[in-house]
């Protein structure tokens, strides 16, 4: 009876840590169709999506060029959004975990965001889509085009950023003011690339769903060793590891 007892008690541990584990497939699965998708859209010149993308980086080309201002306001954007300074922002934390003994914290936030910049530049190769093109150009950019590698590290950055300084957090209020600020910057981000002229729609929306589903894979992940060690369920929209607020 005892025997019976450990097996069904081992079992249960086991199928404990399937969910995490569905949740981190189903995530790549979720991030795998729709890219997939926009990618052989985007190769194959699939009529909708072409004619969306010409459209509103048409429009937007003429909307922007024509208000100096705006064109300005996202030149700047360009330089304080850009993928190094996401990307130094969570070095910066990672570096801050590791002197407050968060390793398992700090690894996770590294592996996260050098993914994300990996994953976008293989993304690009494969696909291999020329940007934009204009007669009178706003702005240029070296590279393919398809994802934006700066909504994507924003995507990545921001999220990665949230979810690991929302324990300390005290109040909703300043959780919600938290997401308010992350999203803006995301969504800021790739306004500013569509309005240069340097990306399409569709380059942007791809980097999202890939930011995404990357970061909600890693945190399954990570909530699959909380679990494992016996640390309790917490809501993963509060951060990845609440109990490291204490450090």
């Amino acid at each position: 009876m005892l025997r019976i007892g450990q097996r069904r008690k081992s079992w249960w541990h086991r199928l404990r840590l399937r969910p995490r584990l569905a949740l981190a497939a189903l995530a790549a699965f979720l991030v795998a169709v729709p890219v997939t998708l926009l990618a052989l859209a985007v190769r194959n010149g699939w009529g909708p999506m072409k004619r969306l993308d010409l459209a509103v980086a048409d429009a937007l080309h003429d909307a922007v060029g024509d208000q100096r201002w705006l064109l300005d306001a996202l030149h700047a954007l360009d330089v304080i959004l850009h993928p190094w300074v996401f990307r130094g922002a969570v070095l910066v934390a990672v570096l801050v975990l590791v002197t407050r003994g968060a390793w398992r914290l700090a690894w996770w936030a590294a592996i996260t965001m050098t993914t994300g910049s990996v994953l976008g530049l293989v993304l690009k190769l494969v696909v291999a889509r020329s940007r934009p093109s204009f007669d009178l150009p706003l702005a240029t950019a070296p590279g393919y085009s398809f994802p934006s590698g700066h909504a994507l590290n924003s995507t990545v950055g921001v999220l990665v950023l949230l979810l690991v300084v929302l324990p300390a957090l005290p109040t909703v209020r300043r959780r919600v003011a938290a997401w308010a600020v992350g999203l803006t910057l995301i969504l800021l981000t790739g306004f500013d690339r569509v309005g240069l002229g340097v990306h399409y729609v569709s380059d942007v929306v791809a980097a999202w769903l890939v930011g995404i589903a990357l970061v909600v894979a890693t945190a399954a992940a990570f909530e699959t060793w909380r679990r494992d060690v016996g640390r309790p369920a917490h809501d993963p929209l509060a951060g990845v590891a609440p109990e490291e607020v204490q450090r």
